[in-house]
């Protein structure tokens, strides 16, 4: 019970926290990033054109940063890096799509917001490819 009361915590529990963390949104943000490829003909004239840069280049932008960066936060490989651009699309999914609904239609972004921000503070620990690799 002293245990679950205390604010202590080793490097163990630390890195495995961060490995939890890691894959349960990366694992979450999979299949919004597959359903953008598999119908991004369908979606690539229609997806909101954020920036001023085209609705095919703004889905392309997109579908990079919700499928292929959220593997590479999984698997922990580059993880400060990849979380970038997954932080910058889920800002513009909040405040942009969702007019910054942090309570309403916007939460699921917020709070992949929360997390994403959190893993490029304390990055990725070293239960990943980059903590493997002394990082």
């Amino acid at each position: 019970m002293k245990k679950l009361l205390s604010t202590g915590y080793t490097d163990w529990a630390f890195n495995i926290a961060m490995l939890v963390l890691r894959a349960g949104l990366g694992l979450m943000m999979l299949p919004h990033g597959y359903d953008k490829l598999v119908h991004f003909a369908a979606k690539k004239n229609t997806f909101m054109n954020f920036l001023g840069m085209g609705s095919t280049v703004s889905l392309s932008l997109s579908l990079f940063a919700e499928f292929f960066c959220a593997i590479f936060v999984i698997i922990g490989l580059f993880t400060r890096f990849t979380v970038i651009p997954l932080i910058i699309g889920m800002s513009v999914a909040l405040f942009k799509a969702h007019d910054a609904a942090i309570f309403g239609a916007g939460e699921k972004a917020a709070l992949y917001l929360t997390g994403f921000l959190v893993i490029l503070l304390v990055g990725p620990g070293k239960a990943s490819a980059d903590g493997m690799m002394g990082k």
